[in-house]
């Protein structure tokens, strides 16, 4: 089987981090986020990953290729010169996709992180014989999104409603996609958005069918929406693999620890917190809700909440970071400096407390 992931844009929503590297590498629970995907995809059976890019596709290639020989499965790229939509990038990779076998293939939007249940939806798209599967999850507020309306016994999408007023149900597109090459055949070579033109026109068919997403679902294209899918999967790892997460007195709750971090006496730990590798956490720093990348060092009585700290940062003794600050690529935040959801670009040195939310240039 072969997979195509939508990649594409430049990832301004999670900028600081992406002015270091693209959004798809950007680690999340200590690992690039493409590499949940790609390691899903691995473990039922695909064989060959397509990466539909337009932004520094030789930094991704080059990066991926260490894992390609890790994984053994073939990653290569497919290039976009202009933004293709997300139909557009399928047609531009269908030589890449099409393998004379007929199998359908997977495709997903490189944003997503879930369980991913992959094999569950090739059982289904087998079941309904149509002519692509797509899967949904639920949402409490369905008119921020577009919504999918189904028959709830076979799972026929009936139509799409764009962020509806009067309440016609509660299901969104996940942006993960199983896919009959005949499917090829109705995407057009220009910018498209498969959403919009693609998938009604198989709907009208009875030939697009829904699968409910069973776990948790989040698009982790921004600080906000990163912050809460990093509960979610730590959540979700609490349930299916409990000995990845670490315990201890000084521990509350869901925390991820890479092994070659270091943690000083007197902290206290979580809930909700991922620590990468070789980070210095120094004695009596506070830690909740928060991401602490590779390399950082938080020095004493630190206290960070709710926010993201970028690669090789430090955080001064007796700071304070909180209300989704985001510090950038190597950033130096002063002992006793108070940052209240600064968004603080690479490579800066911050000598007086950021008092609301605002971008540090």
């Amino acid at each position: 089987m072969k997979a195509l992931i939508l990649v594409g844009g430049f990832g301004t929503r999670l900028r600081p981090l992406t002015l270091s590297l693209p959004k798809p590498l950007v680690d999340f629970a200590n690992k690039p986020m493409i590499l949940h995907q790609i390691e899903a995809l691995k473990a039922i059976g695909v064989e060959e990953v397509v990466l539909a890019i337009n932004y520094q596709p030789e930094v991704m290639l080059g990066f991926l290729k260490g894992f390609e020989e890790k994984l053994g499965i073939k990653i290569v790229c497919s290039r976009e010169y202009e933004p293709m939509g997300t139909a557009g990038p399928l047609a531009l990779a269908r030589d890449k996709l099409l393998d004379g076998s007929g199998n359908p293939f997977f495709v997903l939007n490189s944003d997503v992180i879930s369980e991913y249940p992959l094999k569950q939806m090739v059982e289904f798209h087998k079941s309904h014989g149509g002519e692509a599967s797509i899967m949904v999850t639920k949402v409490d507020e369905p008119s921020k999104y577009g919504v999918v309306v189904m028959d709830e016994a076979s799972g026929e999408v009936q139509r799409f409603v764009e962020k509806p007023q009067i309440f016609v149900g509660n299901k969104i597109n996940a942006g993960i996609y199983l896919l009959n090459p005949e499917v090829l055949d109705r995407i057009e070579l220009r910018p498209t958005s498969i959403e919009k033109e693609v998938f009604p026109k198989i709907a009208q068919e009875n030939k697009l069918f829904a699968m409910v997403l069973p776990g948790f679902w989040m698009d982790v294209g921004q600080p906000k929406d990163y912050i809460t899918g990093l509960r979610l999967y730590l959540d979700s790892l609490r349930k299916n693999h409990p000995e990845k997460l670490i315990k201890g007195a000084n521990v509350v709750g869901n925390v991820l620890v890479d092994e070659s971090a270091l943690i000083g006496e007197g902290c206290l730990i979580g809930p909700d917190v991922c620590i990468g590798q070789n980070c210095v956490i120094e004695a009596g720093v506070r830690l909740s809700r928060c991401t602490i990348m590779r390399g950082v060092r938080v020095k004493k009585h630190a206290c960070i909440s709710g926010s993201i700290v970028g690669w090789h940062s430090t955080v001064g003794q007796w700071a304070r970071v909180e209300n989704m600050t985001v510090l950038g690529e190597d950033v130096h935040l002063c002992d006793e400096v108070y940052s209240n959801g600064g968004v603080v670009l690479p490579h800066k040195e911050i000598k007086s407390s950021i008092l609301k939310p605002e971008i540090v240039m």
